[in-house]
C-alpha cells in the first residue's frame, strides 16, 4: 500500500529527526531515520500490524507502532487504498497526541 504522511507527521519526524542528530551524534544519528523506514514498509505490507489506539475520535480506525529504539509512536490510519501518518508522537510523554 501507498503511504502518505499528513502534514503535522511530516513535521514531527523532522524535528525529530533533527533532535536526535544534533543530540545522538555518537550514538547512531540515522537511529530515529532507520526505525521509521523500517517500521513505515512493515506498515505498508502488514496495514493491521498496529495496536489499534482507542483515545480519538477520528472518522476511521487509528493504529500505532511503536520505535523501541528511539521510543516514538507512529499513529496511523488506512484510508482506502493509503495510509495516513498522522502523527510521529514521544512514548515517554504522559498522553498521546490529539488527533
Amino acid at each position: 500500500m501507498k503511504i502518505r504522511l499528513a502534514r503535522r507527521a511530516l513535521a514531527e519526524a523532522k524535528a525529530v529527526k533533527t533532535w536526535w542528530r544534533e543530540n545522538r551524534p555518537g550514538a547512531a544519528p540515522d537511529l530515529f531515520q532507520d526505525e521509521l523506514d523500517a517500521a513505515l514498509e512493515r506498515i505498508a505490507q502488514s496495514p493491521n500490524i498496529g495496536t489499534p489506539y482507542e483515545q480519538v475520535s477520528a472518522s476511521l480506525p487509528v493504529r500505532r507502532v511503536l520505535l523501541p529504539k528511539s521510543k516514538n509512536h507512529v499513529y496511523y490510519a488506512v484510508d482506502d487504498e493509503t495510509i495516513v501518518v498522522l502523527a510521529i508522537w514521544g512514548a515517554p510523554r504522559e498522553r498521546g497526541p490529539k488527533l
